[in-house]
């Protein structure tokens, strides 16, 4: 089994790690506190983007890692009615500030893929059959 990537930072009194997984979660937690992000997405399975429950907020986010800098790709599904610009603007800024306020590390980029469209549930009752 493949090592699992850290931070590590060495100190006067010792070494500290932050795994890769930590700052996915911190990306993905970050992600999801924007306004107008449905969810996040596990990837395209069948052509179709699988949206993910809260509860694991490591899904729907990569991070390259190096010893002083950090690269992120999220990967979301925006609410139907937003500005996909805007959303993905405040996902970048919210995502930098929370890894760097963090972990210490610099952010350099982040991407963002939008994977999918979420529509709400309530709409769903407009398309019914109407009966006379």
């Amino acid at each position: 089994m493949e090592k699992e990537k850290e931070i590590k930072k060495t100190g006067t009194l010792g070494s500290i790690r932050i795994a890769d997984e930590v700052v996915s979660i911190i990306a993905g937690l970050a992600a999801t506190e924007v306004e107008g992000i449905a969810g996040m997405s596990g990837g395209i399975a069948g052509g179709i983007a699988e949206m993910l429950g809260r509860k694991n907020f490591a899904k729907g986010v990569k991070v390259e890692v190096g010893e002083k800098e950090a690269a992120v790709d999220l990967y979301i599904i925006v609410k139907y009615g937003v500005r996909i610009p805007d959303i993905a603007l405040a996902a970048q800024e919210n995502v930098k500030q929370a890894i760097e306020t963090m972990t210490g590390l610099s952010v350099v980029e982040v991407n963002v893929h939008v994977q999918g469209v979420g529509f709400p549930e309530d709409e769903n009752h407009e398309d019914e059959v109407r009966v006379r």
